[in-house]
């Protein structure tokens, strides 16, 4: 139950013993999960305001100002312990949740990526795992009809025993469509609609802000919500109509904590109180009391501020979707969190101590001690192809199609750019569209937790410039291992810090997003790599024709924009090589932000052909990735003064592959940023030289490596 110093704290506010009831309300609202309570501190460092922003962080969703009265919705959420106990219902619960965090906005759901982390496939629970998590993600996001458009999924053998699950998810609406979660008028009324109630999903907040141990999966499975995609589709277009009658003051979906959280929240936010009537809510199962129809995160769930005249044609509506619904309370000029059950008061907390009155703190924290192996870097090669073969056919470089093929990406019939590229594209307007990306760099931030925020960053911003888009906003999900941990906590700040640092360089607002901390398991004695992971949007001209991630015309001149260092740390070519803790990370560039522009200046002028963003397993990787349709010729002697590996496998950050018919016109976009001609499309093969060596890759060989995964998980 509750810790023994919150309990203190909780007595001393109430001047009593809390009811069984209360005690649940604060484990739950007070947890990690809930209430940031170590996190606050270093989240209130990001910027979160700027011209495009209307709603930042706070709400269920951010809103961000599109053009010709659009605005985006864009949220971001994890589901990592729930997937580990049950990977089907626990990532599609993932989605569930996150699609009604962007409808409770006012907004319909048209886009959603999922960044993906798991243990190596070389055991059946990992397998069993992936398998189950992307049947899940799947299953849930083309039965509501809401395109999944672009995604990472990354491999280490520190996510075994804890895999990772998040999803960023996109909504459109005007901005007179607008719906918040804050509180609007005492005397309204709380209307509960979609599912009925059961006990699935009890104690998911608390569960998220804990360890998993080996008999996770047993005791834990309750603490898990069951999904029903069907039942969701019918939730987003009744939620979607009643704010278009007009009916709907305010709104906010039961997610974690369930309808204790959701309403507490939304009384809170306007400055009311709550009465609850929790029997006068629609269950499932028999004999449930209030603390399990309080704190329940069963499925597919609303909470509606509906004025007293509209409430009849609120349940009306619901009836016509043949969903459940109920008032199952109101909103109270007194600001107490008070729940009545069977005719008696079983809880009455004043509201800001329950919402708000969790003591947050910064932890301890320590630098790690580096290990010996960390200054041991792997010789030369003497087999250059073989070594290029076995990094571009390790699963986190390899083709994800096996994963995203199972994914309806062209529902909605807004998909200009398919999974499969730097980012995903759809379209808004006839003249504009929006371009998403997502992940980050597990590894290096490992290594440097500072730097690889600031890597994640970039990486996802050259993501967006090369299809000519420039970063709207980011939203992110923190997941990091115990925080109690001074180590841990020391991973959890830096990379935070320089997360912070480089959106705030690059003028992109943090609007949101969530904080996954505990990803530790007690079965394989592991935490996972810190993972920072984010996903942006931004907006892109289609006007325009977008460069392609593939090499597209025979004869185009190809350009390597940015300059390649010999830093190393946290690479794949290190980590296939067995030398994962070995070198520094590559810091980003003093000139990055100019290197960005340029980029997105060469893909909007219409004079690239193609464009790629290099990334993990560098300038071999991406060459090697953009010659599905056609070979190139390339030379890098004249790059830089560096090791052979340096040079083909080196993940400096902000850099790109361009190649065009015009290298006049480029050249000069180009002139004041770093960048080297290094060959032209066409042929075959992929033949790469330097100065001290020589590489003749044909497009089978290339199209067999990278197709490693696919063709594993086809048996």
């Amino acid at each position: 139950m509750l810790p023994e110093e919150d309990l203190k704290i909780i007595k001393k506010e109430l001047g009593r013993e809390p009811t069984l009831v209360e005690q649940g309300c604060f484990l739950n609202l007070w947890s990690e999960h809930c209430s940031y309570r170590s996190s606050a501190p270093l989240l209130k460092t990001f910027t979160s305001t700027g011209e495009n922003v209307i709603i930042g962080p706070g709400d269920d969703a951010a809103i961000i100002k599109f053009e010709d009265g659009y605005v985006l919705a864009i949220g971001m959420e994890s589901h990592n312990h729930p997937s580990y106990v049950d990977p089907y219902n626990g990532s599609a619960t993932g989605v569930g949740g996150i699609v009604r965090d962007i409808i409770s906005m006012g907004a319909r759901p048209i886009a959603l990526m999922d960044p993906l982390y798991f243990g190596p496939l070389d055991t059946p629970k990992n397998m069993f795992l992936f398998e189950q998590i992307i049947k899940g993600i799947a299953g849930y996001g083309n039965c509501i009809g809401v395109p999944v458009v672009n995604g990472e999924t990354f491999f280490d053998r520190k996510y075994s025993g804890n895999p990772l699950v998040n999803v960023v998810a996109v909504g459109l609406c005007r901005e007179d469509e607008v719906i918040t979660a804050r509180s609007q008028k005492a005397g309204n009324k709380l209307v509960l609609a979609g599912s009925n109630t059961g006990r699935d999903g009890l104690g998911g907040a608390s569960f998220a802000s804990r360890d998993l141990s080996e008999s996770a999966e047993a005791e834990d499975r309750p603490s898990v919500q069951v999904g029903d995609p069907y039942t969701e589709k019918l939730v987003i277009e009744m939620t979607l109509e009643a704010m278009e009658k007009g009916y709907i003051k305010s709104c906010k979906d039961l997610g974690a904590a369930g309808l204790g959280g959701a309403s507490s929240e939304l009384a809170a936010k306007g400055g009311l109180g709550a009465h609850i009537i929790a029997d006068a809510v629609p269950q499932r199962e028999p004999n449930m009391n209030a603390y399990e129809i309080l704190l329940a995160e069963s499925q597919e769930r609303m909470v509606f501020e509906v004025a007293p005249e509209d409430v009849d044609a609120v349940l009306a509506l619901v009836a016509k979707y043949d969903l459940n619904g109920a008032v199952v309370g109101y909103l109270t000029e007194k600001p107490n969190y008070t729940v009545e059950f069977k005719g008696e008061i079983v809880a009455d907390i004043p509201i800001d101590l329950l919402t708000g009155g969790a003591p947050t703190c910064e932890k301890p924290s320590v630098t790690p001690i580096p290990k010996i192996e960390e200054s041991k870097a792997p010789e030369t090669p003497e087999d250059l192809k073989t070594a290029f073969l076995k990094v571009l056919s390790s699963y986190n470089i390899a083709s994800k199609e096996w994963i995203y093929r199972q994914y309806d990406h062209e529902v909605q019939l807004r998909t200009v750019v398919k999974p499969g590229e730097d980012s995903g594209v759809l379209r808004i307007t006839d003249k504009r569209g929006i371009a998403l990306s997502c992940g980050c760099q597990p590894r290096a931030t490992l290594l440097d937790p500072y730097n690889g925020g600031k890597t994640a960053v970039i990486e996802n911003v050259m993501n967006l410039a090369v299809k000519g888009a420039e970063g709207l906003a980011i939203v992110n999900c923190l997941n990091f291992g115990n925080p109690d941990r001074p180590e841990i906590y020391w991973q959890f700040k830096n990379a935070v810090l320089g997360l912070g640092d480089q959106a705030r360089e690059l003028s992109i607002p943090v609007v949101g997003g969530n904080v996954s901390l505990y990803n530790e398991s007690d079965e394989l004695k592991t935490a996972i790599l810190p993972t920072p992971s984010i996903g942006m949007i931004g907006k892109v001209n289609l006007e325009t024709p977008l460069p392609s991630g593939f090499f597209a015309k025979s004869g185009d001149t190809i350009f390597l924009v940015g300059e390649t260092t010999a830093d190393m740390g946290g690479s794949e070519y290190y980590t296939c090589l067995g030398a994962q803790n070995a070198g520094k990370v590559p810091h980003v560039p003093e000139n990055t932000p100019e290197i960005i522009k340029a980029v997105i200046e060469a893909a909007r002028s219409g004079k690239l052909s193609s464009a790629h963003d290099l990334s993990l397993g560098g300038i071999a990787a991406g060459l090697a990735r953009m010659c599905r349709n056609s070979g190139a010729k390339i030379d890098l002697s004249e790059i830089a003064e560096l090791k052979t590996e340096e040079l083909l496998f080196s993940e400096t950050p902000a850099r790109a592959l361009l190649a065009t018919g015009e290298p006049e016109a480029v050249l000069e976009i180009l002139k004041d940023v770093p960048h080297k001609i290094i060959g032209n499309v066409g042929g075959n093969s992929l033949e790469v030289k330097g100065k001290d060596f020589e590489i003749s890759l044909s497009l089978k060989e290339i199209s067999d490596a990278y197709g490693s995964l696919t063709r594993f998980m086809m048996g």
